[in-house]
Formats: structure tokens, C-alpha cells, sequence
């Protein structure tokens, strides 16, 4: 309030004026509040019943205050933090700054009104009139300015709570807690759940810029481990999210239940363990599936593989891509060839050797097992 005290200063209220001033406060908070309801839309039905005579009396409040101000009494401090407190809680009943902008210019007005209606027949002369109507919207202005200090803050503070509670929520569903914790979270992050969720691995760096692109209903972590960040994307349309994404070593997991979103974030972090440019895991299913259990395909090509353990090094290495490419191929020797750059007839003198070292090669079992054993290059 400190324009406003200056201007106090300079005004001169004799104790008749003051009296009368006094003596139309509760009209004209009345009669504020009035023209605020009929003439903002969003006060119209908000300042009725028990609200209604709670802020005629808050205006009355500051009204007095106000004209305590202007006769040398008072500093006017409270009315600003009664105004900053007003804004708070304009942010928790729903309503935008403008609103209330709108009504403290009807109030202003309404106000002046009423205050000159007090003064001026009781002799004011001019020139204090002058200043007493500067003073007055001068105080007016600062409990506006008061109040929109207030709109903004709580604006702020809910903004940061409600990232935290998002934040919270992506960490719970990373985590794979319960339905129930899951729902409780949603419902604190005032977030609508979908009917799936991706997950998308990223360098940390890259997580909000690619989340700015993306369903503004996306969560986003940018502070996981080694630098990582993490998108769960909702309802992906999978084409559409893997041309979004400009970072080249964004790894993109599998749709899955909302609730199951841990799923699709564990298979795009094995992915990504399991090598380097794998972008989209549903093109590398095949390989995802061998290295699930990496003891037990150590231990299926161990013993799938044992007649090649009696070669040497190089040899052993020649037949296996030798059986690699026949067992995918499914023993056209043309394409093994192609596939391998030798001569068919590289092919079918390797073949022979294999037939040697597996008798059984033509048994569906064993075809299963060897195109599992060799399903994944090792070494």
C-alpha cells in the first residue's frame, strides 16, 4: 500500500467527512457487490447466500479500512493481504484472473460512487475531492495488484503439485504397483487413465522436448538412472510416435494395459541392453524372447551345439553360420549360398559335414533346437 499511503499524504479529511463517508460504507459494499454480481458473469450465481454476506462484509472491511487510510489512521496493510488471500482463493473456486480484474473495476467504480455521495455534500472542496477519488482507485489498484499476486501464486503452487502428484504417478506405474495405489494416484494427478500405455527409453536431455510433441496426457520422468528419461504415452498410435520421436536412440516398447505399463518400460530397457539400435522392439521380438533367460539359452546351445565343440574354433564358426543360414532359409541352397557368398557347392560340402556331426538333422526336434540355439549371433 505504499503509492497509496503516499497519496494520503496529500489529502485532508476533516472529521465531518469522514463521519459522513462512514455513514454509507454499508450501502456501498452492498451496492458493490450487487453490481459485480449483475454485471461479471462469473460472480452471478457465486456471491449469493452465506458468500454473498461474507464478502459484503470483507468490502465493508476494506472500505473502513480504505477511509481509515485516507483520515491519517491507518497504514491499509491488512486489506492487502485480505486482497492477496482473495486471489488464492478465487484459483480454488475455478475462477480466472480476468474475472476478477472485471469485478474490482465495477467495484472501483461502484465504490467511487458511493464514496463521493458521502463527501461531496458534506463541503469537500474540489481539489481534496480530486485527490480523495485519486486516492481511491490508487488503493483500489493496489488491492487488485494484491490479489493478482495471489491468483498467481496459487496458480503456481498448484502447478507444482500437480507435476509432483503426474511425477509420482509415472514412478508408481514404472514400478509396478497395484490397481488400487495405481487408480488412488490417477485420481490425485487429476489424470484420466487410458486404455494403454508406451513406454518410451530415452536420454534424459531428450525426454521433455520429445514429451512437448506428444498427448499432453503423456507422464515423463527425466531423472532415472545413467542419464535416462523415460515417456508413457497414451493410446500410441505406434507409426505416428516412432516419426515423432527425433532422437535416434529412443527405444519404443510395447503397447499394454494402463496398469501394466512396467511391462513395456522393462522390455524397452532390455532392449536396449541387449544392443545398440534397436528402435522399435516389436522388429526384434525374436531376439527379446532368446535373451529372456540368458543361462538357459547358454545352456540349450551348449548342449544343441556339443558335436562342434570336437572341431576347431574356425571350422565350428563356418558350420554354424552354415547351419544358420540353411535352418532359416529352410535348405534352399541357392539362398544359403547368397546368404553366406560361397558356391553352392561350399554349401553342400558343408551341409555334408553337418549331417555327420547331426544324424538326426531332419527331426523336428531337433530343428526347433538348433534354429533356437542359433537363433541369436553370440561372439
Amino acid at each position: 500500500m505504499n503509492h497509496a499511503v503516499r497519496k494520503a499524504g496529500e489529502l485532508v479529511l476533516d472529521e465531518t467527512t469522514v463521519s459522513a463517508v462512514r455513514a454509507v460504507l454499508r450501502t456501498t459494499a452492498d451496492e458493490v457487490v450487487q453490481a459485480i454480481i449483475d454485471e461479471v458473469p462469473p460472480y452471478a450465481n457465486a456471491l449469493s447466500g452465506r458468500m454473498g454476506a461474507t464478502i459484503r462484509r470483507a468490502v465493508r472491511t476494506a472500505l473502513g479500512l480504505y477511509l481509515d487510510l485516507a483520515s491519517g489512521n491507518a497504514t491499509g496493510g491488512d486489506a492487502g493481504d485480505a486482497a492477496y488471500e482473495l486471489g488464492r482463493g478465487e484459483v480454488r473456486d475455478g475462477r480466472s484472473m480476468d474475472a476478477l480484474l472485471s469485478a474490482y473495476r465495477v467495484g472501483a467504480r461502484v465504490a467511487w460512487r458511493g464514496l463521493a455521495a458521502g463527501a461531496v455534500p458534506a463541503g469537500l472542496p474540489a481539489a481534496q475531492v480530486a485527490k480523495f477519488a485519486e486516492l481511491t482507485f490508487a488503493y483500489i489498484d493496489e488491492l487488485s495488484a494484491a490479489s493478482a499476486a495471489g491468483h498467481a501464486d496459487e496458480l503456481a503452487a498448484r502447478g507444482r503439485a500437480h507435476e509432483r502428484h503426474l511425477e509420482q504417478l509415472a514412478r508408481d506405474l514404472l514400478s509396478g504397483a497395484s490397481p488400487d495405489v495405481l487408480l488412488a494416484a490417477a485420481g490425485r494427478a487429476a489424470w484420466q487413465p487410458p486404455v494403454s500405455l508406451t513406454a518410451v527409453l530415452l536420454p534424459a536431455a531428450q525426454a521433455r522436448p520429445a514429451y512437448r510433441t506428444l498427448d499432453p496426457n503423456t507422464l515423463v520422468l527425466d531423472d532415472l538412472p545413467d542419464a535416462s528419461g523415460v515417456l508413457l504415452v497414451p493410446d500410441a498410435d505406434r507409426a505416428h510416435l516412432l516419426r515423432r520421436l527425433p532422437d535416434r536412440t529412443a527405444v519404443v516398447g510395447p503397447a499394454r494395459p494402463w496398469t501394466r505399463a512396467s511391462a513395456s518400460y522393462a522390455r524397452a530397457v532390455r532392449a536396449r541392453s541387449l544392443a545398440c539400435g534397436i528402435r522399435d522392439t516389436e522388429d526384434h521380438l525374436p531376439e527379446l524372447v532368446l535373451s529372456a533367460d540368458a543361462d538357459a539359452f547358454a545352456d540349450l546351445r551348449a548342449r544343441a551345439l556339443a558335436p562342434l565343440r570336437t572341431l576347431s574354433a574356425a571350422t565350428a564358426r563356418r558350420l554354424e553360420e552354415t547351419l544358420r543360414a540353411w535352418l532359416l532359409h529352410q535348405g534352399r541352397r541357392d539362398e544359403v549360398a547368397a546368404a553366406l557368398f560361397v558356391h553352392p557347392q561350399t554349401v553342400r560340402y558343408r551341409m555334408s559335414q553337418l549331417r555327420e556331426l547331426f544324424p538326426d538333422l531332419g527331426s523336428p526336434h531337433r530343428v526347433l533346437e538348433l534354429t533356437l540355439a542359433v537363433g541369436l549371433r553370440v561372439g
